[in-house]
């Protein structure tokens, strides 16, 4: 059997800070306050793409 499986893409800090244009400090913030969902990878934070979206999207929402 051929499964297709999708896997979660995940991004570094900076590269979610340039995203939505913010500097790396205030997505530390976001993840210490738990906005954010992330994993630790040793001594570094990786964000899934879709928390990142998720994110993005309830923002967008709540300030409509």
């Amino acid at each position: 059997m051929d499964r297709e499986t999708t896997r979660a893409t995940y991004l570094t800090v900076a590269e979610v800070a340039g995203m939505l244009r913010v500097s790396t400090m205030t997505v530390y913030r976001l993840i210490k306050a738990g906005e954010l969902p992330a994993v630790r990878v040793g001594k570094s934070y990786r964000l899934s793409e879709d928390e990142v979206d998720r994110f993005v999207a309830q923002g967008f929402t709540a300030a409509g």
